[in-house]
């Protein structure tokens, strides 16, 4: 998966973003799925190397010509490990419904925000080992919805490829740079002031870990649904010079 975030300080480039039932999708495999971001300084570039698909656009982008009987990009993942249970399943054409219970009240939170913000409806039910860390579950969690994701988005004919969005949330500014090329990458200089995000905010402006992350999550959720959209102009095409996008 190839993704580039990018954190500015600027709050200048902001875009504006119905509850439908999720549907059912094949299970299937995939890689997984990197979230960018970093507010302030120098930028944080990501790269994601998701893969994207044909199919009907129901989040509002535009349908691709030899596709149009298709009417959602799906897909389905389950994981159970040692340590881990998770189901996952992703509607790209969503409307933005969000079921989520993974056992880590605020992942639940951001999981939301990739909804809500992406247009796509997103269910994940995941139990794991928190009584000893949430590190097992988190990494778990993003394995499953980045094979999702490879799953759903399938031979990415037609679709823009490239997402870039920049997401304010008070003193905090976070950009994501997506490339859906197919090629494993990621940087990220994501700089987070405290270990934790409690349910008691002592962080001063400018420092807030929680507006910091959410921030992340939201303009990652705008950069993917860019990418993600039809260009009618392409005609169903592959969005390469080369004519194809590696999946490894």
């Amino acid at each position: 998966m190839t993704t580039a975030p990018v954190v500015s300080p600027s709050l200048s480039r902001l875009h504006s973003a119905p509850a439908s039932p999720f549907p059912k999708a094949p299970v299937g495999s995939g890689a997984g799925v990197a979230f960018p971001a970093r507010p302030y300084g120098p930028s944080l570039r990501l790269r994601s190397a998701v893969m994207a698909a044909s199919g009907v656009g129901g989040n509002g982008s535009p349908m691709a010509p030899e596709e149009s009987a298709v009417s959602s990009r799906l897909g389905e993942v389950k994981r159970v490990t040692k340590e881990t249970n998770v189901h996952v399943k992703i509607n790209l054409d969503g409307t933005g419904v969000a079921n989520s219970s993974t056992g880590i009240p605020f992942l639940d939170h951001m999981l939301d925000q990739l909804a809500s913000h992406g247009l796509f409806d997103v269910y994940v039910k995941a139990t794991g080992d928190t009584h000893i860390d949430d590190h097992h579950s988190n990494e778990d969690i993003a394995l499953a919805i980045g094979t999702a994701l490879l799953q759903a988005l399938g031979d990415r004919k037609g679709i823009n490829r490239f997402g870039h969005f920049t997401a304010p949330l008070d003193e905090a500014a976070v950009e994501v740079i997506l490339d859906l090329s197919g090629r494993p990458h990621l940087s990220c200089g994501l700089s987070i002031p405290t270990e934790r995000v409690g349910t008691y905010d002592t962080q001063l402006a400018g420092n807030n870990s929680h507006h910091i992350i959410e921030a992340t999550f939201k303009a990652f959720a705008r950069a993917l649904r860019q990418a993600t959209e039809y260009d009618l102009r392409r005609r169903g095409t592959i969005p390469s010079s080369k004519g194809v996008l590696s999946r490894s």
